[in-house]
């Protein structure tokens, strides 16, 4: 795949020459080491810093809210605020399986009084994976139904209504009694020591990051990846050139829903209790925040979410340490400066700074004429 693009910022060029930027498409240049020393990190984390495993594993989560929402909100072009939907319907669907494995669902939800579903090891995590994976596949097919709906609209009105079926769920779930209402639904208690079970959702969420951040390395790479950013550039086009661009769409809202269905599912056996305003459909906090990530680490590229969400997180839990009551305050002003002054984040600063070191080659001296035959051929 070639392209030709014009870098700002440069000097500039000779008469009848123009500056042309010729790329692997979504190549991954990330040298092995890199990857050593986050693997290295990640499993040494719970046993170096132990006291901060919860937080470790919410960093975990977060790369995954990024990395989620940049699939269609990045590389598709498609800003969604109602990906949190799938976070909360795969934790509720979850939590329904979980329990309805093991007693009646809504007469615990009705009658529990506090009480909650005990189990053993062995009947806890045969409910938990198919708790996950029957969230996967649900948020999987809400993705392809509401996906028919909202992907008939654009820009902000694709955003509005995304938002409004977030809301809508938060709503819904509030008052429907057979899953507890507003009330909520007490997942069953994890058997073990609360050192065991941050251990033990450390990893889950850790492992699911890394499925994800190597399932979107690997679309990326692949002609799905040129599609959806054809989409992005001009979508009449991409239709003219023969993509099939709503059948593109569903896969990629699909993909973000299977995997932050499963975050949702593990998130509510976290926190041990689900209710849908703070805990399942947390839209403005968690909805707000997958966007901000993806933005400040440079949307649109594969790094960038993963930088963003670091960063972020660690603003986040320094500022609600350091700065409690004013947290809201320097979170709301990092996203003001983020997108007023720095729209193309860490990382399309970072290529537009250093093209050769992101697989860019920058060739000064082509020809306009050379440059068009070029990213023709």
């Amino acid at each position: 795949m070639t392209s030709e693009h014009t870098l700002s910022g440069s000097k500039p060029l000779p008469a009848g020459s123009r500056r042309a930027t010729r790329f692997a498409h979504n190549a991954d240049t990330t040298p092995w080491y890199v990857y050593a020393a986050l693997l290295a990190f990640a499993i040494g984390a719970p046993f170096v810093i132990p006291a901060y495993t919860t937080q470790v594993a919410f960093l975990w989560l977060m790369i995954l809210f990024a990395l989620t929402w940049d699939i269609v909100g990045g590389q598709m072009g498609y800003n969604s605020l109602g990906n949190i939907f799938f976070f909360g319907a795969g934790m509720y669907i979850s939590a329904v399986v979980q329990v309805g494995l093991f007693t009646d669902v809504g007469t615990y939800t009705s009658a529990r009084g506090g009480e909650q579903l005990v189990l053993d090891h062995g009947d806890y995590f045969y409910g938990l994976v198919l708790g996950m994976g029957a969230a996967a596949i649900g948020c999987v097919i809400f993705a392809l139904i509401l996906g028919r709906i909202v992907f008939g609209l654009r820009g902000p009105y694709f955003a509005i209504g995304t938002l409004g079926i977030a809301l809508s769920a938060r709503e819904l779930t509030g008052t429907w009694e057979w899953i507890g209402g507003g009330s909520g639904i007490a997942m069953p208690v994890y058997p073990g020591l609360p050192h065991e079970k941050s251990v033990v959702f450390y990893v889950i969420l850790f492992a699911l990051a890394a499925l994800t951040f190597l399932c979107v390395r690997w679309l990326y790479s692949t002609r799905f990846g040129l599609a959806i950013n054809a989409i992005r550039d001009d979508e009449e086009k991409a239709e003219a050139m023969g993509i099939h661009t709503l059948r593109h769409k569903l896969v990629a809202w699909s993909v973000s829903g299977f995997f932050l269905g499963m975050s949702g599912a593990v998130f509510g056996n976290m926190t041990g209790f689900v209710e849908p305003l703070e805990v399942a459909f947390p839209t403005v906090t968690f909805g707000i925040f997958m966007v901000v990530m993806a933005l400040l680490g440079g949307k649109g590229t594969l790094w960038g979410p993963v930088i963003g969400a670091t960063l972020f997180h660690v603003i986040k839990e320094v500022t609600w340490t350091y700065l409690l009551g004013w947290q809201w305050v320097a979170l709301g002003l990092l996203i003001v400066v983020n997108v007023v002054f720095f729209q193309e984040g860490i990382m399309g600063w970072l290529q537009r700074k250093w093209p050769e070191r992101f697989g860019i080659t920058v060739d000064e001296g082509m020809s306009a004429g050379a440059a068009g035959r070029e990213a023709a051929r």
